[in-house]
């Protein structure tokens, strides 16, 4: 099923982002670095290995993960998290935990578009990605 997710993926639209990285606590200057990206997220599924590459002008980033299995991730905003992925009802939902705090990316595949929403505490971000070619 993660198969589905696999491919390269361009972002569109971006709703609330700020407003989320606020609340894992980015600081200002990296959120308007941020802000201003059009990251490109590459999934690559190999068996049971999702890589997940995230590309951009400002930060880039690759997690490599087994569903199921925690792992540690040193985030785009140089948080050091301990994460798990799991496929959920289609979703893949991605939790991260530290210090006591806790964050979901939840990607969803609708009309062929790649949603990412992203959940800390009542703040939510979704993110709209489109496939390349």
């Amino acid at each position: 099923m993660a198969e589905a997710f696999a491919g390269v993926w361009i972002l569109m639209e971006s709703n609330n982002f700020d407003d989320y990285m606020k609340a894992i606590g980015v600081g200002f200057a990296t959120r308007q670095m941020a802000n201003l990206t059009k990251p490109t997220t590459t999934i690559e599924v190999d068996g049971c290995k999702i890589t997940i590459k995230t590309q951009s002008t400002f930060k880039s980033t690759e997690i490599c993960f087994q569903l199921g299995v925690e792992f540690e991730e040193t985030t785009a905003d140089d948080r050091r998290v301990k994460s798990i992925v799991t496929l959920d009802g289609g979703k893949l939902v991605h939790v991260q935990k530290w210090d006591g705090k806790e964050t979901s990316l939840v990607r969803e595949l609708k009309d062929g578009k790649l949603i990412l929403t992203l959940t800390m505490g009542s703040v939510v971000c979704t993110r709209t990605y489109q496939k390349a070619g």
